[in-house]
C-alpha cells in the first residue's frame, strides 16, 4: 500500500514537473516568435522599396508568415529574401497577393508589339517580291513564330516565302502551312 501511494505521490510530482516546464518552453517559444516578428516588421519597415503598412507578419514556431499584398513579384520576392535572412527564422511562408504585376503586363505588351512589329515586315517583304503572290499569303505571329497560311504558285514561290519570313530580324521559326496551287 505504502508503495502504491509512493507510485502516486512520484507519478503526480512527474506530471506537475512536466506541465510547468511544458509552460516554461510555451513561454519562451511565445516570446521567441514575438521577438522575431518585430524583427521582421522593423526590417520590412526601413526597406524603401516596399510598403511594410501593407505587409502583415506573423510567427509561428520560427516559420514567418507573410499576408497582404505587394505590387509585383520583384516585391513578393525581396519582402521575402528580407525575412527569411534574419537570424532565428527557420522558413518563411509567403502568401503575400501581387495586385499589379506591372513587369508581367509590360512584358506581354513588348510581345505583342514585337509581334505585329514582324507580322508588318514580313507581309510587307511578301507584299514586294514580285515572284510572289503576298497578297494570297496570310501572316500571323506569336511570340516571334511566323505562321504562313495561303497559297503559292509553285514550290519555288512557297520556299521563297518561308526564306523571306526565316531571314526576318527577331523571327524566332517559321510554321509553313502554305499549299500550292497552280493556275
Amino acid at each position: 500500500m505504502k508503495n502504491s501511494i509512493r507510485s502516486i505521490v512520484a507519478l503526480s510530482l512527474l506530471s506537475v514537473a512536466s506541465s510547468s516546464a511544458y509552460a516554461e518552453n510555451t513561454w519562451q517559444d511565445r516570446s521567441k516568435d514575438a521577438w522575431l516578428d518585430g524583427k521582421a516588421e522593423s526590417t520590412l519597415l526601413f526597406n524603401t522599396n516596399l510598403n511594410s503598412f501593407d505587409i502583415n507578419t506573423d510567427v509561428q514556431n520560427g516559420v514567418v508568415i507573410l499576408t497582404g499584398k505587394v505590387e509585383s513579384d520583384v516585391d513578393k520576392a525581396l519582402a521575402e529574401e528580407l525575412v527569411a535572412s534574419l537570424e532565428g527564422v527557420d522558413s518563411v511562408d509567403n502568401r503575400l497577393t501581387v495586385l499589379n504585376n506591372k513587369a508581367n503586363k509590360d512584358s506581354k505588351m513588348l510581345t505583342a508589339l514585337m509581334d505585329s512589329k514582324i507580322a508588318t515586315v514580313v507581309k510587307t517583304k511578301l507584299l514586294f517580291e514580285s515572284e510572289i503572290s503576298g497578297t494570297a499569303i496570310e501572316v500571323e505571329v506569336k511570340e516571334g513564330v511566323v505562321t504562313l497560311l495561303g497559297h503559292a504558285d509553285s514550290d519555288a514561290a512557297k520556299e521563297l516565302a518561308i526564306a523571306i519570313a526565316k531571314n526576318t530580324t527577331d523571327v524566332k521559326s517559321v510554321v509553313d502551312n502554305l499549299t500550292v496551287t497552280t493556275h
